[in-house]
């Protein structure tokens, strides 16, 4: 039995097929997937129908295309429907695609491999303790009666620096930035959300978030920053999304052995 990790699909099932086939991927094998399933390639319906339907094989964690996904679903904002979206929207599964998706975590932790797995990263501001607590909290709004406050209150980049006393949408908020769409924050652990460039391109002030000493003593997964094309420089702290829907590659890593596999974008 393997357990391998893939960065974000962003609705590329093809190149996933193709490395699963790479590896003899069987049925006692696990996969882990760091978020963004969906949005701009072009079977994003196709990619939740086959990674919902491997059930527990499948490790998950929510990224910020998917929670844009389930905000259009819920109707909780007036932005235009992506043409990559609109299928899952006018589809017979439509249903039981969005409860599946709306389930999922925002981390996943695997005392086995001592491994975390979020799609934007980890906050040096947090230890492991208080991001499982934070993820479990807000998981707990998206699986409750204040889901629908929370998909209309969920954009926006303020507040953008955690404190533990924030309460309510602007709390949720800002615990959803930090897990779905971190890159870049300074030493305090403040965000910078609108730059999406290479780390040598960081705001004045502004560093990406893996470069802070981590409180975080264990491996760290995430995707979400394909600009990285997956280098930290970081033996620890390990990005998964190369960009493939950008031409780039998708990247599995296999986390009982280390070993990379990768297939390049058309």
């Amino acid at each position: 039995m393997a357990t391998y990790a893939v960065g974000d699909l962003q609705g590329c099932l093809d190149p996933l097929q193709r490395l699963l086939e790479r590896v003899q991927f069987s049925d006692d094998d696990k996969l882990w997937i760091a978020g963004d399933l969906v949005n701009r390639g072009p079977q994003s319906l196709a990619t939740l129908r086959f990674v919902m339907a491997m059930g527990k094989r499948a490790k998950v964690v929510l990224g910020n295309h998917d929670l844009h996904l389930l905000a259009l679903h819920h109707g909780a904002t007036q932005v235009s429907v992506d043409p990559t979206l609109a299928p899952i929207l006018a589809a017979p599964d439509r249903h039981a695609l969005m409860t599946w998706l709306q389930s999922l975590p925002l981390l996943h932790y695997s005392k086995q491999y001592d491994t975390v797995m979020t799609h934007a990263g980890i906050p040096h501001c947090w230890d492991l303790c208080t991001a499982q607590d934070l993820a479990k909290e807000l998981h707990q709004v998206l699986t409750s009666s204040q889901h629908a406050q929370f998909f209309a209150g969920m954009y926006g980049n303020l507040p953008d620096l955690w404190y533990a006393d924030l309460c309510g949408m602007e709390r949720w908020r800002c615990i959803t930035n930090y897990f779905t769409r971190m890159r870049f924050t300074d030493a305090h652990g403040r965000l910078e959300l609108t730059t999406k460039s290479k780390p040598t391109n960081a705001p004045k002030g502004f560093a990406p978030w893996f470069a802070y000493p981590s409180q975080i003593k264990c491996q760290q997964l995430f995707g979400h920053w394909a600009a990285l094309e997956g280098e930290t420089g970081s033996q620890t702290i390990i990005n998964l999304d190369m960009g493939y829907v950008w031409g780039g590659h998708l990247k599995m890593l296999r986390l009982d052995a280390g070993a990379v596999f990768t297939i390049a974008g058309l």
